[in-house]
């Protein structure tokens, strides 16, 4: 079972000299158990004090009557004091004159040598670049800023600039409406124009519920005008509660 490690001077905590014999050595743990036992508190605080100070003074012990471990402090006190001297011996041999010992002198820290004021390259978010790419000019004209990329404002994409003058998309012919074919539905299998000679408010309805198939849509759309412009008398469909709205599972 590997030793618990002290962390700090054994000697120091029992205020005895490194050369203190093994007899010296339990003879100062006895004085200090009895001043420092938790039993001579007289409130709380004060015992838990104590007890913390005796588990130190007991550590100490522990260390010291152990010859091993003894043996490993000591050296390492030598250690310690070996490196110390030889600074000491160092710096006044550097310094040509002669120092006390103690602490080493703190390192030199790094000089400041100048202060750079960059609050000129400051760029609030979402600002337009519009300095020149050389000083002493004036800012370009903001047609030849290079500006964003458009982002994505939706799920399906991203936004699409629209000119003035662009045209609109193509619509269907009447005759391509007409072939259409029907994927879904009591009239899965048909075409809009056999829905249109049976049911004709199955057109309207699905040019007014439908928006998933955007083609479908539009071609129903068409019909529907056909039918509007030649004056075609239809009976508004009721439409069906719930359909079209997504279901929680």
């Amino acid at each position: 079972m590997p030793q618990p490690t002290f962390h700090g001077d054994p000697y120091r905590v029992l205020g005895l000299p490194p050369d203190a014999s093994d007899s010296a050595i339990k003879r100062r743990w006895r004085e200090l158990a009895r001043a420092h036992h938790p039993d001579r508190a007289v409130d709380p605080a004060e015992a838990a004090r104590l007890t913390k100070q005796m588990a130190r003074i007991n550590a100490a012990y522990d260390v010291l009557r152990d010859p091993e471990r003894r043996s490993r402090i000591d050296a390492r006190r030598r250690r310690s004091a070996e490196a110390a001297s030889g600074f000491s011996a160092r710096w006044a041999a550097a310094d040509g004159d002669e120092r006390p010992a103690g602490a080493p002198p703190p390192r030199p820290t790094r000089p400041v040598t100048a202060r750079f004021d960059t609050s000129h390259v400051l760029h609030h978010r979402n600002a337009a670049l519009r300095r020149s790419p050389l000083d002493g000019l004036p800012p370009l004209p903001r047609a030849r800023v290079e500006q964003e990329p458009l982002r994505a404002s939706d799920p399906c994409g991203p936004i699409l600039r629209r000119s003035r003058t662009a045209r609109p998309p193509r619509l269907p012919s009447l005759e391509e409406a007409r072939r259409t074919e029907l994927a879904f539905g009591k009239f899965r299998g048909r075409t809009l124009g056999e829905v249109e000679r049976i049911e004709p408010t199955y057109i309207d309805w699905i040019a007014r519920t439908i928006t998933r198939d955007h083609d479908l849509v539009v071609r129903a759309r068409v019909i529907r005008a056909d039918m509007d412009a030649r004056g075609i008398q239809r009976r508004v469909r009721p439409a069906t509660p719930g359909f079209g709205e997504r279901r929680e599972a």
